[in-house]
């Protein structure tokens, strides 16, 4: 029997749901309402379901304030009427509803109707596994069980992988611009231009990436979004892979491919805001149901979106059940927690009298520190070895130390005043960083404070900041090797790393999202220092793996000292990195100016022979083969507080390592740069 939907089209006839056993226990609702059912994405939502040899789709939402609700979709007409779902928990405000005969791949909506004013909302599912393609805004049924991973060997090395003592470095991604088909300045292409898929970018991203030497590659959020504009930033499928690239599954393939590559994966994640899009989160039943009602505490007026509120338990746990879900379901290695700074303040971005202080009059943002400690707590306690990284711009305390001892909890922290200091004095005339060192030191006297990232990031190359080539002064000599001796200063600083893409072959034009990157760059006839570049990056990220003086102590102060920090006017810095075994002792040069230095003594650390492992100023990255061929002598000529002192050459615009060995040991090279080969 069938009945007429208002459009005229044919709907099966309602389901009588009070004979289909809840998916919910009571211990379930229980933990919802706690705010720690980490598995709440199991129950809420669409899933696959086989109930008294019927298949159909189990139906579940979060609505406290709805008069009714009913789900509506191609399967029924979007007829509001056909298929209402049943209260399951009055208090909490579950719904739920079993159709038969729906199957993976139907597009529906919940038809909410709101007992506050009665108004109709069609709402997108805030826990659906899968959405249409923007501008469309349905959920999509899908199955993520069906996929076979084979990535097992990764997951049960990652711990050992992303511990800080381990080798970490981060190419940042955004999936839609990185590479497109065909590529930008190819006019014989006669293929539409258009993204590549999940799949295509798992085989082409991964072997670029491993190439490289990169160890992570960290996606700008992929979560679906209904504006491309938003990089990812503007959320409203938290639990669904966006469509632009392809299916869940095809997620799944493109994480499993990378890990099988021995590549792991960082996805931005975005609990700070959310969009105001009609068939999104906000308003969900009529109410302000997962922002905060008031504006003084529920809006972003920079970014004009809504505010979570994490005073209230149920969105707590949709908030820390989808970090989980994206941990769990897609094998994600860890999370970028954007703009924490946001979170913490009351008064972020907002003046006097548009914010509420909390219950003892200041600006913390008490909830929200609660929620970001239960989220670090849950994470751990739930997937071993996966990582949680703060984009936190403030001096706030303890962000990655544990809860136990006050702190926030996250493996790490973005470095974001190393970043604004050492661009703000990359930018300058060689001529005038004399007068600004302290930039290029300053960082030292908090470097272990936190776990830190040392960023490069997207948001460093848009907005009219240029990328970070052009960044660089002089001409296009000087831009290249400002851009390497900066690039090899950073690779020899405490803190993890992570450059945003492009950046690694010195890209002229800003990031746009909406074009691939200008690969034509590392071709033919294009001017030769751009593939340069990207060689010098490919050692670099080599040096890192290679020697444990880089990785093994990176966030404790006996990784790290000064060998000079005070040569101001000839803008050079000097310093160790080490590891427990001295005789893995590197020692970093940084000559900050276009003047060569002949004869330069610099504070030897032991007694032996000190050999280049890389040159930033070698030919075969674009320089100009300034450097030191040869071993060099140690003498017993105590200077910049050193034992023992040598004398060597400091190319021009450069940053050169050398590595110990004691005197009469063999003379083989651990990387085989020396300069001029």
């Amino acid at each position: 029997m069938s009945t007429v939907s208002e459009d005229g089209a044919h709907a099966q006839q309602p389901t009588n749901s009070q004979s289909v056993p809840s998916l919910f226990s009571e211990f379930d609702l229980y933990l919802f309402g706690q705010g720690r059912e980490y598995r709440l994405y199991d129950k809420m939502g669409a899933h696959p379901r086989v109930v008294n040899g019927i298949s159909g789709v189990h139906f579940a939402t979060w609505a406290p304030n709805a008069e009714s609700v009913s789900v509506i979709g191609d399967f029924n007409g979007w007829n509001r009427s056909a298929h209402p779902m049943q209260l399951r928990h009055r208090e909490l405000g579950v719904w739920e509803c079993f159709i038969p005969g729906v199957q993976v791949g139907a597009l529906y909506k919940y038809a909410i109707v709101s007992r506050v004013n009665h108004q109709v909302l069609e709402k997108a599912d805030p826990y659906a596994f899968a959405a249409e393609l923007r501008p469309a805004t349905a959920s999509i049924v899908a199955d993520l069980r069906r996929y076979r991973w084979h990535d097992e060997e990764w997951l049960r090395q990652r711990a050992a992988r992303q511990q800080l003592s381990a080798p970490l470095s981060i190419y940042e991604v955004h999936l839609g611009s990185w590479r497109h088909v065909p590529e930008r300045h190819r006019p014989e292409a006669v293929e539409e231009d258009r993204f590549l898929t999940y799949r295509e970018l798992a085989h082409a991203l991964a072997a670029y990436v491993k190439d490289l030497g990169f160890t992570h590659v960290e996606l700008l959020p992929i979560a679906e979004h209904p504006y491309d504009g938003s990089w990812g930033y503007q959320v409203t499928g938290y639990y669904a892979p966006t469509s632009r690239y392809g299916s869940p599954e095809d997620f799944q393939y493109f994480v499993d491919y990378l890990h099988q590559q021995g590549i792991g994966i960082i996805l931005d994640w975005v609990p700070s805001h959310f969009p105001r899009d009609a068939h999104g989160l906000s308003l969900f039943d009529g109410t302000h149901l997962y922002e905060y009602a008031d504006p003084r505490k529920g809006e972003h007026r920079e970014w004009g979106t809504l505010v979570f509120d994490y005073g209230r338990s149920e969105v707590r746990n949709f908030l820390i059940a989808n970090a989980l879900f994206w941990l769990r379901e897609y094998h994600i290695d860890g999370l970028r927690v954007d703009a924490v700074a946001s979170m913490l303040y009351l008064d972020y971005m907002r003046g006097p009298g548009e914010w509420v202080p909390n219950r003892y009059g200041g600006r913390e943002h008490l909830e929200a520190i609660d929620f970001l400690r239960q989220l670090n707590e849950a994470v751990y306690a739930e997937e071993l070895g996966a990582l949680t990284i703060a984009e936190e711009s403030t001096a706030w305390p303890l962000v990655s130390r544990p809860t136990y001892v006050g702190g926030l909890g996250f493996s790490m922290k973005w470095n974001m005043g190393w970043m604004h200091d050492m661009l703000e004095y990359m930018r300058l005339d060689p001529i005038y960083r004399r007068y600004h060192h302290n930039n290029i030191t300053f960082s030292l006297t908090y470097a272990f404070s936190e776990n830190f990232v040392l960023p490069l990031s997207h948001d460093e190359v848009v907005h009219m900041k240029g990328s970070l080539l052009t960044k660089m002064p002089g001409d296009l000599w000087q831009r290249f090797a400002n851009l390497r001796a900066f690039l090899g200063y950073m690779w020899g600083h405490p803190g993890k790393k992570l450059l945003f893409m492009g950046g690694e072959f010195g890209q002229w034009r800003e990031w746009n999202y909406r074009e691939s990157l200008d690969w034509h760059l590392l071709e033919p006839p294009s001017d030769p220092h751009h593939a340069q570049l990207r060689d010098f990056v490919r050692d670099l990220n080599h040096l890192l793996l290679q020697e444990p003086a880089l990785s093994m102590l990176d966030c404790e102060p006996e990784g790290f000292a000064w060998i000079d920090c005070h040569d101001s006017e000839n803008s050079v810095i000097s310093f160790q990195r080490r590891s427990r075994r001295p005789e893995e002792t590197l020692v970093f040069i940084c000559n900050f100016t276009p003047v060569p230095r002949f004869g330069y003594r610099l504070g030897a650390p032991l007694a032996g022979e000190y050999y280049e492992v890389l040159n930033s100023d070698d030919l075969r990255y674009g320089g100009s083969g300034l450097g030191n061929p040869q071993p060099l002598p140690s003498a017993p000529i105590a200077w910049q507080s050193c034992p023992q002192s040598i004398v060597l050459t400091l190319p021009p615009l450069s940053t050169i390592v050398l590595k110990w060995r004691p005197f009469g040991s063999p003379s083989t090279l651990a990387t085989g740069s020396q300069s001029g080969e």
